[in-house]
């Protein structure tokens, strides 16, 4: 009870109230929008990533085990 009432003082008129919305009519604050590009790009690195370790599997370790013969 205490820890509210100290931000309700701190904040004053803005306590309870949400952020600053993208747009007026879509449903979706500033912060949460920063939030989804963060882990959105964290995911897109993530996936490079993969693909990079694929790629690098299927060029060289898999001929070289012989599972790819083109001729």
């Amino acid at each position: 009870m205490g820890e509210s009432k100290r931000r309700k003082a701190a904040l004053g008129n803005q306590y309870g109230q949400d952020s600053e919305r993208i747009l007026s009519w879509v449903p979706i604050t500033k912060a949460q929008a920063e939030k989804f590009i963060k882990i959105t790009s964290k995911g897109a690195w993530i996936g490079i990533g993969v693909m990079i370790a694929v790629w690098l599997t299927v060029r060289f370790i898999g001929p070289a085990f012989g599972f790819w013969e083109v001729y």
